[in-house]
């Protein structure tokens, strides 16, 4: 059975801030994570956990990049990451939101500002 689908959503203002947030199980999909992808669409975003600092070698888009500790309190924030840069170790940080570039812009996103990962609500049914 697939697990459900989730999204990121910033409590203080209610924004949704990725519609899809896709979530690698396994050691190489998290080493992996967006590499040589094309795009990461509007809406959409990568939730790497466990992980506290990432790199990016052969991207091809910038992102923005959201450290959270275990609770989704916000560690740190680097926003318009480009290609070829490299974050060193987010020390408290557990997982990293990974988010189309300028997704966090204007949140005003704040050190121990809680997020919310939850399930994609069901369509109404016709």
């Amino acid at each position: 059975m697939a697990a459900s689908p989730l999204r990121l959503v910033h409590p203080r203002t209610g924004a949704v801030l990725a519609e899809r947030l896709r979530v690698p199980r396994t050691f190489a999909g998290r080493g992996l994570g967006l590499m040589f992808q094309r795009t990461l669409p509007a809406g959409e975003g990568m939730w790497i956990t466990p992980c506290n600092g990432i790199h990016m070698f052969f991207m091809r888009f910038p992102i923005d990049a959201v450290f959270v500790d275990r609770r989704l309190r916000v560690v740190r924030v680097r926003a318009r990451l480009r290609p070829w840069r490299v974050v060193p170790l987010v020390l408290r940080a557990h997982s990293v939101l990974e988010l189309p570039a300028g997704t966090v812009a204007g949140l005003g996103l704040e050190r121990g500002e809680p997020l919310s990962i939850e399930p994609v609500p069901a369509a109404p049914r016709a």
